[in-house]
């Protein structure tokens, strides 16, 4: 186990401005799988994803003099991370065509999120086929979603951020945030309707 393990996010961060390599390790140990989780489902490119995650733990190790810790250190990286995502989509002007297949994590309840994994290539029992079916079908639903309400329900439901956290990674007001996310859920809901209720 790291020596660093029980320090904190800006403990670490602080490290990094002085130079400590290991501090750096440990935040890309604890934060590389949610954010390769969270541009792939952004982005729909698992190899982008990972490019756009190294991407932004360079941004963070060259900009670590900048870094301030009045704010959640993870709500700092989504920013980053979401900067990145956007431009790269901006880049490719797929803004409509994006598909986010299998990111839709069955959720249990209010809260729960799953880990991102990749999707296993052997043979599934029945109701492992009927889960993947299920995902394959919601990950399209939110893939029909217009892309402002994308990126704010993937934050909330899939990576658990608070609406806090998820009005300052993109910049809108709080209100905005909360109504983007209902408004989703609603789409959601109506889009899924008659699956949902068979």
């Amino acid at each position: 186990m790291s020596g660093y393990a029980c320090w904190s996010d800006h403990d670490l961060m602080a490290a990094v401005r002085d130079g400590d390599d290991g501090a750096f390790d440990e935040l890309v140990r604890r934060y590389q799988s949610p954010m390769t989780g969270y541009l792939y489902r952004l982005l729909n490119d698992y190899e982008t994803a990972l490019d756009l995650a190294q991407e932004t733990f360079v941004r963070l190790y060259r900009n670590a003099h900048r870094y301030r810790a009045n704010h959640n250190f993870s709500t700092y990286l989504y920013k980053i991370a979401t900067n990145l995502a956007i431009s790269e989509l901006r880049r490719r002007k797929r803004w409509n065509m994006l598909s986010l297949v299998s990111f839709f994590a069955a959720r249990d309840g209010e809260g729960d999120e799953r880990p991102f994994d990749l999707p296993d290539p052997r043979p599934l029992p029945d109701a492992q086929i009927l889960h993947e079916e299920q995902r394959r079908i919601i990950a399209r639903a939110v893939a029909s979603l217009p892309e402002k309400y994308r990126a704010a329900i993937i934050l909330r439901d899939i990576q658990g951020l608070e609406y806090e956290q998820i009005a300052e990674v993109l910049g809108l007001p709080l209100g905005t945030v909360k109504s983007r996310i209902n408004r989703a859920r609603n789409f959601l809901r109506e889009k899924l309707r008659g699956y949902l209720s068979e």
